[in-house]
């Protein structure tokens, strides 16, 4: 041991108390296993969890000791300087002892409570100590002793050990020292980031399982909190921005700005929760929705853009296109949030990425999985990008078909497989699933229209140079949506499923107006054998399409979604659209009436020529600008009261 010691220098204590952690963490994750084995082997995923989770751990370990091994390398010494470091360096060691086994212990009573890890509602909890120390103390006797215990025996062991671990230590020259601290700190990176890709570790990379709890078993619960707490940031209240409103009266705006009949609410504790009947009263149909990465209306001349898009403009002519739909947001998670589960847009980052919507949120995907669909998320890229696999595995998602399950993909760029490879193999899956006679929904999203955007050579006319354009890159993501929409029509699940294909939002949203509506626009039409053709010319929002996929589909149930069945007439008092873009949220009514919210500004008010894309300062309606302002505030409250949660039935 000594002979060790000698060797590793003024590392020894960082690499002890590293080992010493690690083996804490690892060792608690396997109890946790045993415990928990029926739902671990359900999954098949004890390598899963055992792999990622000493990457996570790692990763943890990396960020508690990267600052201490940089200062170790460089003042580490029996200088007077060197030994007050040893002595701050035993209090570092003995408290990330003591957080590691404190956070580990508190995970057991947590999942016998929540059936999670520690997540954000252990941080709330410590708001409000007497209350929580009231609960514990009503209930968990034996756990708040057992918990005592564990964390006086860590600092006193912690403290012992690390008197061990700074004592006799040989010392490196003082040339050597900024080699070895440049050392430290470049494992430590890569071992924090655990990726020599351009994200980072996150929950999202490791997240293998349907089981929320199962994939919480990957990570070790100071990871978790952490992480919850970094996401809390992101969490920005609307009501801190905008004009606020009474709780009672943004839900009787939200309720009256739907086309909902009073009778059809079904509850006051999710005040947006309405029974909808489906326009199809017949089969039920299968749902694909083919999510199109930047796509914006001015790369359609249908829509008046550039003609980049002739399959697009052919849908257009063919299906059911709505020539005035507006994306509410600029981000590919928000495209998702709202045709997945018809979330209003708020400014703080996608419930996709936010912590308390990552199980039991409300999406259409966990409503058809209920009734029985195989639902499905298809993907050229890494799923865990932007946290999406996250969300979807713990909101109704079974499948995760991305890149690592695509059969030799003819071409991979920086964001995976080509769009001509994803719709190749989403026409398999849908092929395979209704040879099985399973009924299927499917989100299916592409990303060769992404810079730098990659496409394969020799399969369009080039509409400018270089290759690696924006316009070139629409071209080639419309060629392959062409491909993929022939291939269809010819398929055996053709007449069974309603197809949608919209954009996630436009390329780019820039502009010297304070919200640049033009480049919210974006293409959307749903087709399929029975459609009809048809150029819809109301004002639409893109959180009007789950609820119109739902009753073309043949699928009545309660949903909280405040988006129109656009099946059905809606009032043009009703029409409407909300744009967000950062903090600045915007509502627009069907004759271009604009009203625009600007964190703790006065209310702007404006008319939209949308001939020329302009907006001209003017007087709106008070009753406009109410509703827009309830609807501001909506989102954000929706969120915190989950008024989104999942049900057990949507009978």
């Amino acid at each position: 041991m000594n002979n060790i010691k000698s060797r590793l220098g003024v590392l020894y204590p960082i690499i002890a108390a590293f080992t010493v952690c690690l083996a804490i963490l690892t060792i608690s994750r396997q109890l946790l296993v045993v415990w928990q084995w029926d739902r671990v082997a359900d999954t098949d995923g004890f390598l899963d969890v055992a792999i990622s989770g000493l990457r996570i751990d790692i990763s943890s370990l990396c960020y508690l000791f990267i600052l201490p091994g940089l200062l170790s390398a460089l003042v580490s010494s029996d200088t007077v300087v060197g030994k007050v470091w040893h002595a701050i360096l035993r209090v570092w060691i003995t408290f990330g002892i003591w957080l590691l086994v404190y956070m580990e212990a508190a995970t057991a009573p947590f999942i016998l409570e929540y059936d999670l890890r520690p997540n954000r509602l252990f941080i709330e909890y410590l708001i409000y100590p007497k209350e929580v120390m009231s609960m514990l103390w009503g209930g968990y006797k034996l756990e708040l002793f057992l918990g005592t215990v564990v964390s006086i025996l860590s600092v006193v062991l912690g403290w012992k050990a690390s008197r061990y671990m700074v004592s006799s230590l040989t010392y490196p020259k003082w040339y050597w020292r900024p080699v070895l601290a440049l050392i430290v700190v470049a494992l430590g990176i890569m071992g924090a980031r655990s990726s020599f890709g351009h994200r980072p570790m996150n929950p999202a990379l490791v997240a293998f399982s349907t089981d929320p709890l199962v994939n919480d078993l990957v990570l070790n619960s100071s990871y978790s909190v952490l992480f919850a707490y970094k996401q809390m940031d992101a969490e920005a209240d609307a009501a801190k921005f905008y004009p606020r409103m009474d709780r009672k009266e943004i839900i009787s705006e939200v309720r009256n700005s739907m086309n909902v009949a009073s009778e059809d609410f079904v509850s006051e504790t999710q005040p947006s929760m309405a029974y909808h009947e489906a326009a199809n009263q017949g089969k039920q149909k299968n749902i694909v929705i083919l999510l199109l990465e930047s796509h914006g209306a001015r790369y359609v001349s249908e829509l008046g853009g550039l003609d980049l898009s002739p399959n697009l403009d052919k849908a257009i002519n063919e299906g059911w296109a709505f020539t005035r739909l507006y994306a509410s947001g600029t981000r590919s998670v928000r495209g998702i949030e709202a045709v997945t589960s018809g979330f209003s847009p708020t400014p703080a980052r996608s419930t996709v990425k936010l912590g308390k919507s990552q199980t039991g949120f409300f999406t259409i995907a966990d409503l058809l999985q209920k009734k029985g669909y195989h639902t499905q998320f298809v993907y050229g890229g890494e799923s865990h990008f932007d946290n999406m696999k996250s969300f979807f595995l713990g909101n109704g998602f079974t499948d995760m078909q991305d890149l690592p399950t695509f059969d030799n993909p003819k071409f991979v760029g920086s964001w995976g497989a080509s769009d001509e490879d994803l719709y190749d193999h989403a026409d398999k899956q849908f092929t395979q699933l209704e040879k099985e006679g399973k009924p299927f929904f499917s989100l299916v999203f592409s990303s060769s229209n992404h810079s730098p955007f990659e496409y394969p050579d020799n399969t369009i006319e080039q509409y400018n140079e270089p290759k690696q354009t924006v316009e070139n890159a629409v071209k080639y993501a419309d060629y392959a949506l062409g491909q993929f929409i022939e291939k269809a029509k010819k398929s055996n699940y053709w007449k069974d499923t309603v197809f949608v294909v919209v954009a996630d939002h436009d390329a780019r949203t820039w502009g010297n107006q304070v919200i640049p509506v033009d480049h919210f626009r974006i293409p959307a039409i749903i087709f399929g054998d029975g459609i009809e053709a048809q150029k819809d010319n109301r004002l639409v929002s893109q959180l009007d399409l789950a609820p119109t996929l739902l009753s073309l589909a043949g699928i009545s149930a309660k949903t909280p979604m405040i988006g129109h069945d656009l099946t059905r007439e809606i009032p043009k008092e009703k029409q409407r659209v909300m744009m967000q873009r950062d903090k600045t949220f915007a509502w627009m009514t069907e004759d271009n009436q604009v009203v625009v919210f600007l964190p703790e500004q006065p209310t702007q008010t404006y008319k939209y020529d949308f001939k020329n894309d302009h907006l001209i300062k003017s007087d709106v309606d008070a009753a406009i600008i109410k509703r827009a302002n309830a609807n501001a505030l909506w989102g954000s409250m929706a969120y915190r009261e989950g008024y989104y949660k999942q049900l057990e039935s949507y009978k």
